[in-house]
């Protein structure tokens, strides 16, 4: 998971923002009482300006042309929509993007680019409760400068890594995990190169001047932060998972070799996951060994995205100890964040905290030592326990995150200790059983923290409401169920936040590493 910092201002602002890029024709636009131009906000608590209302996606259609020469890509973004509310503007999220022309249900619509919103105008109002497509065509440079970016330029093409809030560097969308919709992706590249996306390869067309088209679908939806276009020199390495599941490795050419004995160890890891969260929930899975170890442009070491898990190829080298743990949280991303993504991005910790839990899970079955040296899960929680005070001080409590501190570890292991304080407290037999029905409920869907706790009080059958708001929301840590001996140190101005300063995806600091 990424975090960058970042500014955001309140959404009332950028909805009066000067407009900077205007296309089409300008014309008044007449609408009655019943129509009007849909908010620019979805009202996320931690990126108030993220997301759009009065509409939802239900699926997105990428047709992407890539130059190597230029190293350009040239898009067209086919949005199916359906309106929830009587429209005469609506607008998209698009950062960094060229937009050459916008056409609604077939006809030419007016558009201005304003801060990071594309709005756009169509030629006759959208009623409430419409189906109507947005098609818009755009180029976009995957090395050029901006506030944020989803690009990861390599010797030989890119790979993207949208989290949090950086998918419409891409693509103009609705970016907001709790408008997860449909995807097809049809890229098209240089015959020499590989180009590869989430979900299944379902064609590839021969074209003329040396250039291959390569298109992709999606069995369930996505969340546009989990999406993976990659393009580059690349061999795909199937393999088959437990009962048949189709793995698929995409792999730099030149270290397919050498990157085996990581991408070896996917079939286990996966048997493993199963059996306490149920069956892998989506058509593949794989790793994704971007063709770049450049801090300056690779600033993580592992990102989950639907289908596949980006890595820098150097951390795969390594022995398992280091990389096994590591291997799972992502793959429990599967579930926790990718299946069943936030409502909000102050739900983080349902990804993050299970990512966690289940990768130090794995580690400590099998005995290797975390980085504090500890070889037992509560051992590890012990001494997290004894932090509380101090990172609830410093980084706010566990479900209440802001744009500046959202990737602390309190959303990681602070995250962790909370479902080990629920576990003690129904049992590991209950908790099973509230974790698989929280999976089942929301599956293909977003949920938010008191989803998770409206299913924890349903499935144990124990009013938990009480004690999982205390932990999540509380400014102290409250006591751990089973272990009354447990101390929390005082909070002292000499200890520092458990904040990632260089700005890198929190993945690198992972309890899991």
């Amino acid at each position: 998971m990424r975090y960058r910092s970042r500014v955001t201002g309140p959404a009332a602002a950028l909805i009066g923002a000067t407009a900077l890029t205007i296309g089409g024709t300008t014309s008044a636009h007449a609408t009655g009482s019943d129509t009007g131009p849909a908010p620019e906000t979805l009202g996320d608590p931690v990126f108030p300006a993220l997301g759009n209302d009065g509409y939802r996606v239900t699926a997105y259609r990428l047709d992407l042309s890539y130059d190597a020469t230029t190293t350009l890509v040239d898009g067209t973004a086919t949005l199916e929509i359906r309106t929830t509310q009587a429209l005469s503007r609506f607008s998209l999220d698009a950062l960094g993007l060229d937009i050459a022309s916008v056409r609604v249900d077939g006809r030419t619509a007016e558009f201005e680019q304003v801060d990071e919103k594309l709005r756009i105008t169509p030629s006759r109002c959208l009623p409430d409760r419409a189906r109507a497509t947005v098609r818009v065509t755009y180029t976009a440079d995957p090395r050029r400068s901006l506030a944020h970016t989803a690009w990861v330029p390599t010797p030989d093409g890119f790979a993207v890594c949208p989290q949090p809030d950086s998918a419409h560097t891409v693509f103009p969308c609705n970016d907001h995990p709790s408008d997860k919709a449909d995807f097809t992706f049809r890229i098209t590249v240089p015959s020499a190169l590989k180009a590869v996306a989430s979900g299944s390869l379902v064609c590839t067309e021969d074209l003329a001047g040396d250039r291959t088209a390569y298109t992709y679908r999606s069995r369930s939806p996505i969340a546009t932060e989990l999406v993976q276009i990659t393009v580059g020199d690349y061999v795909v390495k199937d393999r088959q998972g437990p009962h048949g599941l189709p793995l698929r490795d995409v792999v730099p050419v030149a270290r397919a070799e050498a990157l085996e004995p990581a991408l070896a160890l996917t079939p286990g890891l996966v048997e493993w996951i199963e059996r306490r969260l149920g069956a892998y929930p989506f058509e593949t899975y794989g790793l994704l060994p971007c063709n770049s170890d450049d801090p300056a442009a690779f600033d993580f070491t592992g990102l989950e995205t639907q289908t596949l898990t980006l890595y820098k190829p150097n951390y795969l080298l390594q022995a398992e100890p280091r990389i096994g743990s590591h291997m799972m949280h992502e793959l429990v991303h599967s579930y926790f964040g990718n299946s069943v993504s936030p409502a909000t991005w102050a739900d983080l910790w349902l990804n993050e905290g299970h990512a966690d839990f289940y990768g130090l899970l794995y580690r400590y079955e099998r005995g290797w030592p975390d980085s504090l040296g500890l070889t037992t899960f509560e051992a590890r929680m012990k001494d997290t326990y004894a932090r509380g005070d101090q990172w609830r001080r410093t980084s706010g409590p566990v479900a209440a995150p802001n744009a500046a501190n959202l990737f602390d570890s309190q959303r990681y292991l602070g995250g962790v200790l909370v479902l080990y304080a629920l576990r003690q407290l129904i049992g590991e037999d209950a908790f099973h059983a509230v974790e698989r029905a929280f999976l089942a409920r929301f599956r293909n869907a977003s949920a938010s923290t008191e989803d998770y706790i409206t299913v924890a009080c349903q499935v144990s059958g124990q009013d938990v409401s009480g004690f999982l708001r205390d932990w999540l929301y509380g400014t102290t840590t409250p006591r751990m169920p089973g272990h009354p001996d447990w101390t929390v140190t005082p909070v002292t101005p000499s200890l520092t936040a458990p904040r990632n300063k260089s700005a890198a995806r929190w993945h690198e600091n992972s309890a899991t590493l």
